[in-house]
């Protein structure tokens, strides 16, 4: 789960990992108001979407007067901003972030991840602040040092210091930037999150470290042990079709093909979309009902898949061990009593009552080819779509 960069910083705050002052507007009126009682001279307007790459889409400005804030604010609120990250269709903009202009001296990178080829958290630290860490591991991988953390140990003192002395920050930082490297690894532990990123982590002239901006991302398997951060999801942040998806507990994604494909099982969910591509097509979402799935949720899932628009075909691929094919079979129909079937579907079924199934969906009256099996499935819905 993803959450705003202003949702990230309360985090933060309540680890004792420094910010800068500022408050979150949904209105130009609100932005001066909050800008006003920051005083100074200077501000930044940061529009809240989750996707980096803001400034370059034009998503973060500078303000030189009390006026000026209330401008951009009004700007970039209501604005589509489109970044590398947003897609073509970019995001709409309903809140920004005010904050205190810095004077900064310098920007570092610094993050924690899940490493699973370690098993455990690694700290990543850099000199090249404000660069994507992707670009900077590409071009320059030396500017980034790291430091793997032992759970059963924890965070030891030399490995912030290892960190700090190789970035290159002054002696007289090695004190505030170890606390700071200390408590942000505390807020990733306490809340297990996949990815805690600061990026730029900011000296001032002044001699502060302040996180300039942060990203956060939670593991959703472990929400159920942190009900408080549930209401920070933002449901105007997810594409809706995942959304309604994730109401009927579905492990739905929603990709740019044209070819819609439900699957019981992760892997064979994968294994589905590999041949889809290598029959040269494209998949339109990623479906695992699941081995337990019902009726309902087989219904759930074939009407979220035809409320796609860019659907031209559908690929049914099922292996009936704990899902029978029959209760596949029931739950197709029951969607398309309240969906319009108005595109070809392929399926292929193995398993546990697939002679049954196939009879049911035989007699159903829809327009469906039975594959022979899941190369020759891929090969006629490629065709189709």
């Amino acid at each position: 789960m993803k959450i705003h960069e202003y949702q990230a910083k309360q985090l933060l705050e309540k680890f004792q990992v420094p910010i800068p002052q500022g408050g979150v507007a949904a209105t130009a009126h609100e932005a001066f108001k909050i800008a006003e009682s920051l005083g100074g001279e200077s501000f930044v307007v940061k529009a809240q979407i989750h996707a980096g790459g803001r400034g370059k889409g034009g998503g973060v400005k500078v303000a030189s007067s009390l006026s000026e804030v209330t401008s951009l604010a009004d700007a970039i609120l209501g604005m589509t901003l489109i970044t590398h990250q947003t897609g073509p269709e970019g995001r709409l903009v309903k809140k920004v972030l005010v904050e205190q202009a810095l004077d900064i001296e310098q920007e570092l990178y610094l993050g924690v991840v899940v490493d699973r080829a370690q098993a455990r958290p690694v700290i990543m630290m850099s000199s090249a602040g404000g660069m994507e860490i992707e670009e900077v591991a590409a071009r320059t991988p030396e500017l980034i040092i790291k430091e793997a953390v032992d759970p059963a140990v924890g965070l030891q003192p030399y490995q912030t210091r290892n960190l700090a002395f190789g970035v290159g920050l002054n002696p007289h930082l090695l004190r505030p930037a170890s606390s700071f490297i200390t408590n942000l690894y505390n807020m990733f532990l306490a809340y297990d999150c996949s990815l805690v990123e600061i990026n730029p982590l900011v000296v001032t002239t002044d001699g502060q470290m302040l996180a300039l901006d942060a990203k956060v991302t939670f593991d959703d398997n472990a929400l159920y042990r942190h009900k408080e951060l549930i209401p920070l999801e933002d449901p105007d942040e997810m594409d809706p079709l995942e959304l309604e998806a994730k109401k009927h507990n579905l492990n739905y994604i929603r990709l740019d093909g044209t070819v819609g494909a439900m699957v019981n099982g992760a892997g064979l969910a994968m294994a589905t979309m590999d041949l889809i591509k290598l029959a040269g097509a494209e998949p339109a979402n990623f479906l695992d009902v699941g081995g337990g799935a019902s009726a309902d949720m087989i219904a759930n899932g074939f009407r979220i898949i035809l409320s796609d628009p860019r659907v031209k075909a559908i690929l049914i691929n099922i292996f009936g061990g704990i899902l029978r094919c029959d209760v596949l079979a029931e739950g197709v129909m029951e969607a398309a009593k309240q969906v319009n079937v108005s595109v070809p579907i392929i399926i292929r079924l193995e398993g546990t009552n697939r002679d049954l199934g196939r009879d049911l969906l035989g007699a159903s009256g829809l327009n469906f080819t039975v594959a022979g099996d899941m190369l020759d499935a891929a090969r006629k819905v490629a065709a189709l779509a």
